[in-house]
Parts: structure tokens; C-alpha cells; sequence
């Protein structure tokens, strides 16, 4: 016997039940995957500022020898990497998303790179006349600073409660980093930071968009 799966819907429960399974549908197709975007910085963030408090420790102690420049060309060099990957995902992403959404998420980006030019033109009129780890602390600091209040900004234009916590825990981690001081800093910001990056990206996987 054929079975007509073209019949409507039994009730108009029935009928909001498979509008929302479509609607849900829609999302996971559009979004992209959590770990193309907490994965990469997730990753930066652990291994960049590991490096550093390998090479510049509490105290001016150094745990791994290693020229002085290698820390912080690997930070940046995964930082850059970071931000391709999760740009390139972004843009297969929502290529077909348009009007306020687009515009919300071009001036969210402008937003990230005018705040961090304006930070890397202006920290270092005060970095060069502190003493190196000092302003080492400083650079790293202001610049963890920058990204929880970005994520906050985030999470208000997309209401996203995760986006929130995750903000407002890069600003706690970076305020006891920067009490602990110069070495601490970078082992609180690579645990505490880059940790928790890959952990929310795992469990918003595991719990959220796979299902």
C-alpha cells in the first residue's frame, strides 16, 4: 500500500511542531560549527600565552629556554591564523545572510579591528617607558580586556548568553592575571582563557548544534 507523506498536518500542534523543526533545521545550516570559531582561538590563546610564561615566568624565571623573540612570534603567528580560520568559516557561513544582520555583523567586525589598531597605535606611547615585563603585562592586559568587552558587545547585539559569560570571564581571568603580575598573566590567560575556549566550543557541540 503507498503511504501518502503528502498529507497535511493532523492539528495545528502538529503543524507548529514541524515549523519549529524546520526552523531549527534552518539554524544548524546556517550556523557554523562552534569549534571553527572556539577551536582556533581556543588553541591560539593556550599555546601563544603558554609560550610566553614558558619564556618569560614570574620573576624574569625562564622554564623553557628559548630565544626571546619565539614566544611571541608564535602568539601572533596563531593569533593570525585564528582569525583566517574562523573568517574564512564566518564567510561560508552566512554568505546568504542579508540586511540587518549583514550590517550588524560588518560593524561588529570594523569594531574588532578599529579597537585593536587603536590599541596597537596608542599602548606603545606608554609601553616604551616601562620597564620590559611591565610592559609586557601591559600589552597582554589591555588587550584580553578588549576582547571580553567585545564579546560583550556581542553577545547584546545577538543575545547570546554564552557570548556573555565568556566575556565577562575574559575580564575575571584578565583583572587576577594582572594582580598576579608580569608571568602570571600569560599562565592564567593560556589555562583559564584558552582552556575555557575549547571547553565552551566542545560542550556548545555536544550540546547545542550537533542536536
Amino acid at each position: 500500500m503507498e503511504i501518502d507523506d503528502e498529507r497535511p498536518p493532523a492539528s495545528p500542534a502538529e503543524s507548529l511542531r514541524l515549523i519549529e523543526q524546520e526552523r531549527a533545521a534552518a539554524e544548524r545550516g546556517l550556523a557554523a560549527h562552534p569549534m571553527a570559531f572556539f577551536g582556533p582561538w581556543g588553541t591560539a590563546w593556550l599555546v601563544g600565552f603558554g609560550l610566553l610564561f614558558l619564556r618569560f615566568g614570574p620573576d624574569g624565571r625562564v622554564f623553557v629556554p628559548m630565544p626571546p623573540w619565539l614566544p611571541l612570534l608564535g602568539l601572533f603567528a596563531l593569533l593570525i591564523a585564528a582569525a583566517a580560520v574562523s573568517g574564512y568559516v564566518a564567510g561560508r557561513a552566512y554568505r546568504h545572510i542579508h540586511g540587518q544582520s549583514a550590517t550588524q555583523g560588518r560593524m561588529y567586525g570594523l569594531a574588532w579591528f578599529l579597537a585593536f589598531l587603536g590599541m596597537g597605535t596608542t599602548l606603545p606611547r606608554f609601553a616604551d617607558h616601562l620597564p620590559e615585563a611591565e610592559a609586557g603585562l601591559l600589552w597582554g592586559s589591555v588587550a584580553v580586556g578588549l576582547t571580553g568587552a567585545l564579546h560583550l558587545a556581542g553577545s547584546a547585539i545577538w543575545r547570546d548568553r554564552w557570548l556573555f559569560a565568556l566575556g565577562a570571564w575574559l575580564i575575571l581571568i584578565n583583572i587576577l592575571g594582572t594582580a598576579a603580575g608580569p608571568g602570571w598573566h600569560s599562565l592564567v590567560i593560556s589555562v583559564a582563557g584558552g582552556g575555557t575556549m575549547l571547553l565552551l566550543g566542545t560542550a556548545l557541540w555536544l550540546h547545542g548544534w550537533r542536536r
